[in-house]
């Protein structure tokens, strides 16, 4: 470990410098080349409307319940996806477009189903949303024979919508720890890759001799030491002469 953490320490510019350019490239590519997507979403109940005004029958939820998987598939079809697009031609979508725009889900052991959209413009995810739940009611007696989803909410235009992508400051967070790891392994391969022999350990462990004398690495820093060392004996040194005389 203590080898690990003095090559990270050796290579601690490298590793910086990496985050910090990966970083700024991210920020870069975020804000200014991203577009923003939006997304809505409507929800849909299914339950058995010619039971309303009757007592609640747990087969009956039960039953709707079952059938939330099967609606979910159904809604992404091209009987439904087609439909929309051909009611809809000033969207500008094809059946296919639609259906990768749009998800639905549905919380477990419930009977509500949420179709959500999402599309770099946002007034027509409004429009894609509610039109396939409208689509799917009409179409699903005829498919199913049954008659059993109304709209529980609808998706609504709203002013100063925020997009939920992309995520800048996620995005960024994302980049700081692929550069950090990215910089941590190109530390240890430039390590593994330097043969070369560093000081009295990697003598021992190479060549298997006893180490007599070293050299110390002079710095920039160490030479104006001794310059400002030098200066100050040779002053001192003049002083003494003089005060002999």
């Amino acid at each position: 470990m203590k080898d690990y953490v003095r090559i990270i320490l050796k290579r601690t510019k490298l590793i910086i410098g990496l985050v910090v350019v990966l970083a700024i490239i991210t920020a870069v590519f975020s804000y200014g080349f991203m577009k923003p997507v939006y997304e809505s979403s409507t929800e849909l109940i299914v339950n058995n409307s010619q039971n309303m005004t009757q007592a609640l029958d747990l087969n009956s939820v039960n039953l709707d319940i079952r059938l939330v998987d099967t609606y979910k598939q159904i809604i992404k079809t091209a009987t439904i996806t087609d439909k929309v697009a051909e009611r809809n031609p000033e969207l500008g979508l094809t059946g296919d477009q639609i259906k990768s725009m749009i998800s639905v889900s549905s919380v477990s052991n419930t009977q509500v189903l949420t179709i959500s959209a999402k599309h770099q413009d946002y007034a027509t995810t409004v429009a894609v949303v509610n039109e396939v739940a409208k689509v799917f009611m009409e179409q699903i007696p005829t498919i199913m024979t049954v008659n059993n989803v109304n709209i529980l909410n609808e998706a609504k235009l709203v002013e100063n919508p925020s997009p939920v992508a992309p995520n800048p400051i996620l995005n960024i967070a994302l980049s700081i720890i692929v550069a950090l790891l990215l910089g941590v392994g190109l530390a240890l391969l430039l390590e593994y890759l330097d043969d070369s022999i560093k000081d009295e350990q990697d003598v021992l462990q190479y060549v298997d001799l006893p180490v007599l004398m070293s050299i110390p690495r002079v710095t920039q820093e160490d030479m104006e030491i001794g310059k400002l060392k030098t200066n100050a004996a040779r002053t001192e040194v003049a002083s003494n002469v003089t005060v002999s005389k």
